[in-house]
């Protein structure tokens, strides 16, 4: 499954940038659906900043699902390499379930978006691999693997959003 999503923050690129890369953790009262943020390392070098942050997210999982998956499945480990000369960020995520099946990668580019605006322009993939799923039948893989992929794949990008949302409301609040 695509990812995309493209939000539109009305600060400048730097201030936004800076807001996601450096100050996420100041922000998870801004963020509904995760329930909280924890930085596991950062290395800053130059221009480059390698930053490992393990995420729990909130919700419900429909009961279709809850055999093979837990509140596990809505936590995970995200990798980022932030640019801060080019204004990028090439980010990996990893599942704490199903970690050997899911393949969670991309791209976030801060843009401008007129004067002072900024456009934070994600693209990227989430694919289940449903033979990689452990304890699943191999005649219900396919099924499964594709309805967790659209349940937990369609959440990504509306929480994209209201990410961008709560960093605008926290900018303000700051400013």
């Amino acid at each position: 499954m695509e990812i995309r999503a493209d939000a539109h923050i009305p600060f400048p690129r730097d201030v936004v940038f800076k807001a996601y890369r450096d100050d996420i953790t100041k922000l998870l009262s801004y963020l509904p659906n995760v329930r909280n943020i924890e930085v596991k390392s950062r290395k800053d070098d130059g221009d480059r900043t390698d930053t490992v942050l393990v995420w729990q997210g909130g919700g419900e999982i429909p009961g279709a699902f809850r055999a093979f998956l837990s509140e596990a499945m809505l936590s995970w480990t995200d990798y980022a390499t932030w640019d801060a000369a080019a204004l990028r960020c090439e980010w990996r995520s990893e599942t704490h379930a199903l970690t050997d099946a899911v393949n969670s990668r991309g791209t976030n580019l801060f843009l401008e978006d007129g004067p002072g605006k900024t456009i934070v322009q994600t693209r990227g993939v989430f694919e289940i691999d449903p033979k990689k799923i452990k304890g699943v039948p191999g005649f219900l893989a396919n099924k499964i693997g594709k309805g967790v992929e659209e349940f937990l794949g369609g959440k990504i990008e509306p929480n994209l959003i209201e990410t961008a949302k709560g960093v605008t409301q926290y900018l303000r609040d700051r400013t």
